[in-house]
């Protein structure tokens, strides 16, 4: 669950931030996707620390 909620956050990050920058459409996806993928990193690594402290 924290895995997508972080992927969404990133997604989103990354398309504000190509938005902000002017980028086109291309740009916007692409930010969008990177920004997916450390946000899907980030969450993983979140949860598996949640899990080790249980």
């Amino acid at each position: 669950m924290i895995v997508l909620l972080g992927i969404i956050a990133g997604g989103y990050w990354g398309f504000v931030s190509a938005r902000k920058q002017g980028g086109d459409t291309k740009d916007k996806a692409q930010y969008a996707a990177v920004g997916g993928i450390i946000g899907g990193l980030v969450g993983l690594f979140v949860t598996i620390g949640i899990e080790k402290m249980l």
